[in-house]
């Protein structure tokens, strides 16, 4: 945003899937500098034309005033093609009158690789403070690249030196590798993608879709630990996390693992419709008359 403020621009557009924290983040940030934000979503055929509605971070987005556009291609195209896509909308703004600046999917640029570098330049700091803290792997969710990007270049260039693991909740393994070498050579980092991270893909049934078992294993997670994951991102990375220790235990074996919670938390209100039949259900109590009960009556104005 500092970027943003210092070009000039009066606006700013990015992209996302539907429940994207980037995009939701992106628009409050931008509302706090004054800032309009024009967010374009990748929307099912079926929905294009309808109202995405006011479920998890699309509450929030609207609820600041972000401009909201929908488009239907598939997962893949839309990633590839974001800047074209972005690009129009900003000659239709600028032709307005507007200046736009153009964010990509993520934030996922060399520029927006800094921030998850300095996030392991912080881990680095409390580890050295504390042996227990020391670690061997890091996990995290990749849903546009950046984060996967950030963590495995910040991990080599640090101390840690710790194997990256990314899981994909969308796309395929492919792109990400091709996406997390462009990031890390827009850093001239001359590393190559295949070294620093092991890119894992988890997007099941697609992104942002749940499986039961994705969602019962939130359930699980939530109820033993009090940590809540978010259905979109960090669900699924841990979900496949999990699966591939099963599938591989010898590749974990012994091994101490940091996972990075990405955030995403209002995800979960697109989903309480399949969530609903997972949870317990609310009882009425009943107060026992016996019980001495105080009369407010006269006492409180």
């Amino acid at each position: 945003m500092a970027d943003v403020v210092s070009s000039g621009a009066d606006c700013v557009i990015t992209l996302g899937g539907m429940q994207s924290n980037h995009c939701r983040a992106t628009a409050v940030a931008a509302r706090s500098l004054n800032l309009d934000c024009h967010l374009i979503f990748r929307s099912p055929e079926d929905l294009e034309d309808k109202d995405p509605g006011l479920v998890g971070n699309l509450m929030l987005e609207r609820l600041v005033g972000a401009h909201i556009y929908l488009v239907s291609v598939g997962d893949l195209e839309f990633f590839l093609n974001s800047m074209a896509i972005a690009n129009s909308l900003k000659n239709k703004l600028e032709k307005e009158g507007r200046k736009p600046y153009i964010i990509p999917p993520g934030g996922s640029n060399s520029l927006g690789n800094w921030a998850y570098i300095e996030a392991i330049r912080e881990i680095e700091q409390q580890v050295q403070n504390s042996e227990e803290a020391k670690f061997d792997d890091i996990v995290a969710a990749c849903g546009s690249g950046g984060t996967c990007a950030g963590i495995s270049l910040g991990s080599r260039l640090s101390s840690l030196k710790a194997k990256v693991h990314a899981f994909a909740v969308v796309g395929t393994t492919e792109y990400f590798y091709y996406s997390t070498q462009k990031l890390i050579d827009g850093l001239q980092s001359g590393l190559d993608s295949h070294e620093i991270v092991d890119i894992i893909d988890v997007q099941g049934l697609g992104y942002g879709i749940s499986t039961e078992d994705e969602l019962q294993f939130i359930k699980k997670i939530a109820q033993a630990t009090g940590i809540i994951l978010d259905p979109v991102y960090s669900g699924k990375a841990a979900y496949g996390m999990f699966k591939d220790m099963a599938s591989n235990p010898e590749k974990w074996r012994g091994r101490k693992v940091l996972f990075i919670h990405t955030g995403g938390l209002l995800g979960l209100y697109d989903k309480t419709e399949q969530i609903a039949p997972l949870v317990g259900e609310c009882h009425k109590l009943e107060i026992d008359k016996s019980i001495p009960w105080q009369d407010i009556t006269g006492k409180l104005f």
